[in-house]
């Protein structure tokens, strides 16, 4: 990755990290999420699970209902979508049929991640469609607010 394309992920991941400390609001795990399409972002987004007492309001679930509403279109090649935090099962299943073209995230998600930790959706050539991947991008910074975070909740 050139140094141009690291100071883009990093300034789009700040804008995520803006979203993920929105759900500390509604005592939400603060993840956040913005899709980015030609330099334009349309959409951000935040965990809600909580706010909307729904299990499918992930921020990135969110990010790509606002995206795909945008572009009045399903499909969201051309997009990056950037995220704090490495995508669930659902989230990474649901980028990879949205036809979503390259993921950034944050932190690595030892327990449920499904990008690299445990599974690796997004690359599975299995898959009718395969997601360009960045990781740890600002990982320490999107690590540090869940840590946070969760030893409030402790």
């Amino acid at each position: 990755m050139t140094d141009p394309d690291r100071c883009a992920d990093e300034k789009y991941m700040r804008l995520a990290l803006h979203e993920a400390r929105a759900a500390l609001d509604h005592g939400d795990v603060p993840v956040g999420a913005v899709i980015v399409r030609e330099g334009v972002v349309i959409a951000r987004a935040h965990n809600q699970r909580e706010q909307l007492k729904d299990p499918t309001a992930h921020a990135e679930m969110v990010a790509l209902t606002q995206a795909a509403a945008a572009l009045e279109a399903w499909r969201l090649t051309g997009c990056t979508l950037y995220v704090t935090v490495e995508p669930c099962v659902m989230c990474a299943g649901a980028l990879v049929l949205a036809r979503v073209s390259r993921l950034v995230y944050g932190a690595d998600d030892p327990k449920a991640g499904a990008c690299a930790s445990l599974y690796r959706i997004p690359s599975d050539p299995r898959l009718n469609h395969g997601v360009e991947m960045v990781q740890g991008v600002l990982a320490e910074e999107c690590a540090g607010l869940l840590r946070e975070f969760f030893r409030a909740r402790r």
